[in-house]
């Protein structure tokens, strides 16, 4: 059997490592130990007493370093685990019970080097958050390259469930970048060092993600900035699909001014902007059961398409200025 290192940093969220410490609790297979580092939280905002109540529950470490970023507080967690494969997971999320049972069955199947697992919406989640989920997953905004079974191009591990072996992080080092696309091109490194890596989709999890869509187009504008500075190690992969957002928020403007140059093109561009929104709306509304989750993933996926085109053409434009 397997031993897994679980990886978590936290950064001034005490209630969602006390939620994910809690569903790691029920896990049917128990042979992973947990690693908690703390990246100089806040000092009302640390998390330390929780840990220490989950400690007699599960093999537990905490640690309180200064403020890295996530990507080097990982690196921190790796040269301190124990196990044959370390699970990094981001502080927002729950874990099913029988995550390592499928993760040992799949492994056992079909080894791998490296890996990641889709992410889900909980049924306890809020109709906003099931919105942010939806939009965050569909084929219709990402093109199912996060983490689903039908996905653009080579498949890249994200690191709000990502696994790798000890032979992967005693190669690589693990991540170089803190912030910024690290998981993704710490996923490219991978790849290029040879190692076997995929998509195992029966080990979800359930992210709750930003609980607000303030929060939501913060984070989105981010994830737009992030891919142009991966372009910056690996100019190469930089695809088309990425492009999509901006894509869609020039095409946005163009739309609202079409009126002023052709109503007859506007017309057109109609019926292809009511179908595609349609689209959304139907099969949100199938997939959760629920029309008004349906109408908030519009807004949702339309909150996350204008952040990141929005994100990515600012760096875009600061990268070309910088040369």
């Amino acid at each position: 059997m397997i031993k897994y290192s679980v990886i978590i940093p936290v950064f001034n969220r005490p209630d969602e490592i006390e939620e994910l410490l809690e569903s790691l609790t029920r896990q049917t297979n128990k042979n992973f130990e947990v690693l908690v580092v703390e990246d100089g939280s806040e000092p009302a905002k640390r998390c330390g007493h929780i840990a220490e109540r989950y400690a007699g529950q599960l093999e537990l470490r905490y640690f309180f370093k200064e403020n890295s970023g996530q990507g080097f507080s990982r690196n921190f967690g790796f040269e301190r685990a124990s196990g044959e494969y370390f699970i990094v997971f981001d502080s927002d999320c729950l874990i099913p019970p029988d995550y390592f049972e499928k993760l040992d069955n799949a492994l056992e199947k079909k080894p791998l080097d490296a890996f990641g697992g889709p992410d889900r919406a909980g049924s306890s989640f809020t109709p906003v958050q099931k919105a942010i989920s939806y939009s965050m997953t569909s084929l219709f905004t990402t093109g199912g390259i996060r983490g689903g079974k039908k996905h653009v191009g080579q498949f890249h591990p994200r690191s709000f469930n990502m696994g790798i072996s000890r032979a992967v992080w005693e190669k690589t080092g693990g991540y170089i970048i803190t912030r910024m696309g690290e998981d993704i091109e710490f996923s490219i490194r991978i790849h290029r060092s040879g190692f076997r890596i995929g998509l195992v989709e029966e080990a979800f999890v359930y992210h709750k993600r930003r609980t607000d869509f303030r929060q939501f187009y913060r984070q989105l504008h981010f994830f737009g900035r992030a891919r142009i500075n991966i372009q910056r190690f690996f100019p190469s992969e930089l695809k088309l699909v990425h492009t999509f957002p901006a894509v869609f928020l020039l095409g946005m403007a163009a739309y609202l001014l079409l009126p002023l140059v052709s109503l007859p093109l506007f017309k057109i561009a109609s019926v292809f902007a009511g179908a595609y929104f349609l689209g959304i709306f139907v099969d949100a509304s199938l997939k959760n059961k629920s029309l008004y989750v349906g109408l908030l993933s519009l807004l949702a996926s339309v909150v996350q398409l204008a952040a990141y085109g929005v994100g990515f053409l600012t760096e875009l434009k600061t990268r070309i200025l910088k040369g």
